[in-house]
């Protein structure tokens, strides 16, 4: 089998982080975009997808464009979500195809079914409250994390209570994400710990194999209930 074209948007620690990673998965990285170098079709250089981890003021121009050139794009940028129904929209519109999520990681994508069974079963019980501490390293701006965020969502829509995050910016943490039940006299921890930065790249470029060839907009969730599909789809709205 040959090797997929890949264009990586952005070129920071995720970026670099794909460029060695994209050969042994099977991908040839095409196009490295850095800050300031245009999207156009010369530059994605006959990508079959892209990736994008850049900031949250560029990345629906970044998707925007692609969408515009039919060049499906996985964007693990988080920050931006207030913008998604207008992106997903001009995705839609164009017949493209796009991927986004907080956390590449598959494990994460399964952490979120276990946190709302938990968060389901503990939110009957009122002696339990529920409390999600995130840390990552020193250098992530945002607070809480993009996966902190929608962890908690998913905790608050499976129990019917508010979930407080508490965020942790210290040394070099790849990502930690601990939800705790807590009661008088007993304590329940689930936690997901990311080793190392390459489990993101891993599940990006997972996503990435996904979603060439389909149209719509899909998450994690979508390539974790059908990772072995290959057939194009078109999203489910």
């Amino acid at each position: 089998m040959s090797a997929m074209p890949l264009a990586l948007i952005g070129m920071g620690k995720m970026g670099r982080a794909l460029v060695d990673l994209a050969p042994e998965r099977g991908f040839q990285v095409v196009a490295r975009l850095g800050r300031g170098q245009p999207i156009t079709r010369e530059s994605l250089a006959g990508a079959a997808v892209a990736i994008e981890f850049t900031t949250p003021e560029s990345a629906a121009a970044n998707v925007f464009a692609c969408a515009a050139l039919g060049c499906p794009i996985v964007v693990g940028t988080t920050g931006w979500y207030g913008q998604l129904p207008a992106v997903s929209a001009e995705v839609e519109g164009k017949g493209a195809a796009m991927l986004y999520a907080p956390n590449f990681s598959v494990g994460v994508a399964i952490f979120h079914r276990v946190v709302a069974e938990a968060a389901r079963l503990f939110g009957g019980v009122a002696a339990f409250d529920a409390h999600l501490v995130e840390t990552h390293h020193a250098a992530k701006k945002d607070a809480p994390s993009g996966t902190a965020a929608a962890l908690a969502q998913t905790a608050a829509t499976a129990s019917g209570r508010p979930l407080p995050i508490t965020s942790v910016r210290v040394g070099s943490v790849p990502g930690t994400h601990e939800l705790l039940f807590d009661a008088p006299f007993e304590q329940v921890r689930l936690v997901h710990e990311a080793r190392d930065r390459r489990v993101f790249a891993e599940g990006a470029l997972t996503a990435a194999r996904w979603l060439a060839g389909r149209r719509g907009v899909f998450t994690m969730q979508d390539v974790l209930a059908a990772p072995d599909q290959r057939a194009p789809q078109t999203s489910h709205g």
